[in-house]
C-alpha cells in the first residue's frame, strides 16, 4: 500500500514487437514510488519486478548519454530526469511511448539509423585547410569571444529528443533535423574551419529552409541547446553569404519586406516574390481559392501604425554581424 511518502503511479506503456505483433498496444501497470522518482527508474522497476519482457534503452541514468529519450505524456524528453510526481499531478497518469520519426524496433526502443544518416550528411567535423596545416603538436588557439560564438551547441548529447519532436522531419525526408543543423552551426562559426562558406551555400538547398519555425525542438531539448535559434542564425548567415537565391530564402526576405511595407501580409505578392515566374504553375489553384474565398484575395491596405512594425524589426535586428 502506498504511504504518505509515495505516489501510486498509473503507467500506460507502448508495447510492440514488429516480428510478432500486427498492431501496437498499450499495457497498464501501477507502481508505488516516491514522487521524485524518475520515469526511467519506474520502468526499470516494472521490468525487474512485474514484466521482464519490457524493452527500453538506457545507460548512464544521469542525463549525460541521451540513451533514454522517449515520449512521456506526448513530450519528447529524457526519462532519467523526468520525475513521476509532477506528471501524475498534471495528467493523472503517465503514458510512455517511443520517440517519433524513427521506426520502432521493440516497445520503447527505436532504430536511429536515419537520425544518424542525416547527422553524417551534414559532415559535423572540423575541416581544416590542407594547404596550411598546423605544425605537429601546435594547437590553433581561439579567443574567448570566438568560443562564445558556439553558443550552447557543445552541450548537445545527441539524444534525438529534438528529432522526435520535429514536425518538419515528419513532413519532409529531406529535412536534416534540428540536431544536425545545430551541429552545422557549431562548425560554421568555428574560426578554424576552412569550409564555412561552402557549408552555408550547400545547406541552402540541402534542407535548411524546410524548418517550420515551430520551436518544438528547443522545447524538447534537455540541454538547452536551442536548435531553433541556431537554425535561425544559419539562415541569416546563409543569406549574407549567398543572398536570397532559392525559394526558402526568397520567402524569408519577401515575408519581412511585406510586413515592413504595410504591416500586413500580401499573399499574392509573397507568392510572386518567393517563386518568381514559377508561380504561374499555381495560378489554377489561386483562381479556385479566389472563387471560394474572395475575401482572401483582396489587396491588403496598410494597417494603422504600420511605422511601429519597423521599430519592432529594428529592435530585433542582430547585434553582431553574421559570420
Amino acid at each position: 500500500m502506498p504511504t504518505e511518502a509515495t505516489v501510486s503511479v498509473p503507467l500506460e506503456v507502448y508495447r510492440f514487437d514488429p516480428s510478432k505483433d500486427k498492431e501496437p498496444r498499450y499495457q497498464s501497470y501501477r507502481v508505488d514510488v516516491a514522487p521524485h522518482t524518475p520515469v526511467l527508474s519506474v520502468l526499470l522497476k516494472v521490468r525487474a519486478e512485474i514484466d521482464p519482457t519490457l524493452s527500453l534503452r538506457y545507460s548512464c541514468r544521469s542525463a549525460i548519454c541521451g540513451s533514454c529519450a522517449m515520449q512521456v505524456n506526448a513530450k519528447s524528453r529524457l526519462a532519467c530526469e523526468t520525475p513521476v510526481g509532477p506528471e501524475v499531478a498534471r495528467h493523472g497518469k503517465i503514458v510512455v511511448e517511443p520517440m517519433r520519426n524513427q521506426p520502432v524496433l521493440r516497445d520503447l526502443v527505436v532504430d536511429q539509423k536515419v537520425f544518424w544518416q542525416k547527422y553524417e550528411r551534414i559532415e559535423p567535423h572540423l575541416k581544416v585547410d590542407p594547404r596550411h596545416p598546423m605544425p605537429e603538436g601546435v594547437v590553433n588557439p581561439m579567443t574567448p569571444a570566438q568560443v562564445e560564438r558556439f553558443r550552447e551547441t557543445p552541450r548537445c548529447i545527441a539524444c534525438a529528443a529534438c528529432f522526435s519532436a520535429c514536425p518538419a522531419v515528419s513532413a519532409d525526408p529531406e529535412f536534416p533535423g534540428p540536431m544536425a543543423l545545430a551541429k552545422l552551426y557549431r562548425f560554421v562559426v568555428d574560426p578554424r574551419d576552412a569550409e564555412t562558406q561552402n557549408r552555408l551555400v550547400r545547406i541552402q538547398t540541402d534542407g535548411l529552409w524546410l524548418c517550420l519555425r515551430c520551436h518544438l525542438c528547443t522545447e524538447a531539448c534537455p540541454k538547452d541547446v536551442r536548435p531553433s535559434e541556431r537554425i535561425r542564425d544559419l539562415k541569416e548567415m546563409a543569406i549574407a553569404v549567398q543572398g536570397a537565391t532559392e525559394p526558402g530564402s526568397r520567402h524569408a526576405i519577401a515575408f519581412e519586406e511585406n510586413l515592413r511595407t504595410t504591416g500586413i501580409l500580401n499573399e499574392f505578392r509573397l507568392a510572386r516574390e518567393t517563386y518568381g515566374a514559377a508561380v504561374v504553375k499555381e495560378l489554377p489553384q489561386g483562381l479556385r481559392i479566389r472563387r471560394k474565398k474572395p475575401e482572401l484575395t483582396k489587396r491588403p491596405h496598410p494597417i494603422d501604425g504600420a511605422d511601429e512594425v519597423e521599430k519592432i524589426y529594428d529592435a530585433l535586428a542582430p547585434k553582431e554581424p553574421p559570420a
